[in-house]
């Protein structure tokens, strides 16, 4: 067997971020006392981790690039922008508003109406609601402020997502309680009107909530329409008015208000002028998309288990290491040996992704995705001392060399990673994360051998 020889990775010719430095790893409990780590908080959501204040995505895929965003291909950077008009419109968004166009505009108000039909409010009272809600803001200043100071008396009563996740963030990351209590739960009930938006005119008239002159707190993880979502704490409110209360015009970065592309029909009285022009006009978002970081499995239990960074919730209750192990193990056969190899690479510095659209386990890049190509494309087998084992994947000599053929046409080489475990290590032991400290690792590199090549080299020596 020959020595592998290791190849430099390929730099990506763009990189447009700077390198920030990976999370830490405290080793002894002195360290992790003197030096606080920020703690983070995520959710069980349909066999699926979900990170959902706006700090701890950044802090995660910045540190370290841990998950994706589940609206984007990697950096959770979703933007409702539509590129090419905010191109367009460049000089006369001052405000540096999000632009769409009408036709998406359209599209938020009617997934706005579907939301108030499921909860069951009359037809009535929904239009009345969304045109209130959507009507034009008046973006003249004549010099003045105006427009931000109707930017500031709104969002009083329409607080953004973002402000209201992140006092929502800090208020749990200093009590220690990320999801809501029972108590809160009694707080959220029916009739308590700054936590149920439709709710005034499910016990009267449209006329009465026609009379309404806002709509009340939203909660951060769903849309203002959203009625008795049980997400919302008191304290919590309580930040958010004060917040609110001197908040500036950085509220046009939060996707409350969007510009909207309208289209103006020529005069009847002017029938030689027929081009129709366009104007931008200021509305309320009546429909926000919220943009969260899904974690894999392995990168869960990686900040749960190795960084002891990260809590996660199910049905409102924190999961113990074992009982993650356990349910991960359930949601994915493969976890454990999946995890061990994670494990195992990402102690060695590499920043491991999942390998799947390359039929492997893992992919190995240096620093991060932004910044380097993959190196590897890891194929995780767990064997015993014999090198014997069930397999997750039996290579047959054609379906190895198409492997090998792809890894290749993709400018990655294939690792075969074995993880070793001895042979009386009982079923028992493999309950618990801590079995991993008897496995052995071996690593090996499998290169496509081209006769032609192999005798040019020999020919030369």
């Amino acid at each position: 067997m020959a020595e592998a020889i290791f190849r430099t990775p390929k730099r990506k010719r763009r990189v447009y971020e700077s390198y920030e430095a990976p999370l830490p790893l405290w080793f002894t409990q002195e360290e992790t006392i003197s030096n606080e780590q920020e703690h983070y908080y995520a959710e069980m959501i349909n066999n699926n981790v979900i990170v959902r204040t706006p700090e701890s995505i950044r802090a995660l895929y910045g540190k370290g690039y841990f998950g994706k965003g589940i609206l984007s291909r990697s950096r959770p950077a979703y933007n409702i922008s539509d590129p090419a008009l905010l191109a367009k419109w460049k000089d006369a968004n001052s405000k540096h508003l999000p632009v769409i166009s009408s036709k998406k505009f359209q599209h938020h108000i009617d997934w706005a109406r579907s939301l108030l039909q499921a909860q069951e409010v009359e037809d009535s009272c929904i239009e009345k609601m969304l045109e209130k809600y959507t009507q034009s803001i008046d973006l003249s200043c004549d010099g003045s402020n105006k427009f931000c100071d109707s930017l500031q008396e709104t969002n009083t009563n329409f607080p953004t997502e973002t402000n209201d996740v992140e006092k929502r963030g800090e208020t749990q990351n200093g009590e220690n309680h990320p999801a809501t209590s029972l108590q809160n739960k009694e707080y959220n009930s029916e009739g308590n009107a700054p936590y149920d938006p439709p709710a005034k005119c499910e016990n009267i008239d449209c006329e009465a909530a026609d009379r309404e002159d806002q709509v009340p707190v939203h909660c951060p993880r769903h849309n203002d329409f959203t009625t008795h979502c049980g997400c919302q704490n008191q304290d919590v409110t309580k930040e958010t008015q004060q917040h609110n209360s001197i908040q500036d015009d950085k509220l046009s970065s939060e996707h409350e208000y969007v510009l909207v592309v309208e289209k103006i029909q020529p005069c009847s009285d002017q029938p030689l002028n027929n081009e129709v022009t366009e104007r931008l006009v200021c509305k309320r978002n009546p429909f926000k998309v919220f943009e969260y970081l899904q974690l894999s499995l392995e990168e869960a239990f990686f900040l749960v288990y190795a960084l002891g960074c990260l809590t996660i919730f199910q049905d409102e209750e924190p999961l113990t290491i074992v009982k993650l192990w356990e349910v991960f193990s359930a949601i994915q056969p493969g976890f454990k040996a999946n995890y061990m190899g994670y494990h195992y690479f990402r102690g060695k510095g590499w920043v491991p992704k999942t390998g799947l659209k390359y039929g492997t386990d893992l992919l190995l890049y240096r620093k991060g995705p932004p910044f380097y190509h993959a190196s590897y494309s890891v194929v995780v087998e767990m064997v015993d001392d014999s090198c014997q084992g069930l397999q997750r994947r039996p290579f047959t000599w054609q379906s190895l060399a198409g492997l090998v053929r792809i890894t290749t046409n993709v400018s990655k080489e294939l690792m075969l990673c074995y993880l070793i475990k001895p042979t009386n290590m009982t079923e028992e032991e493999m309950t618990s994360p801590e079995c991993m400290k008897r496995i052995k690792v071996q690593e090996v590199l499998v290169n496509r051998w081209i006769s032609s090549r192999e005798r040019t080299d020999q020919e030369e020596l």
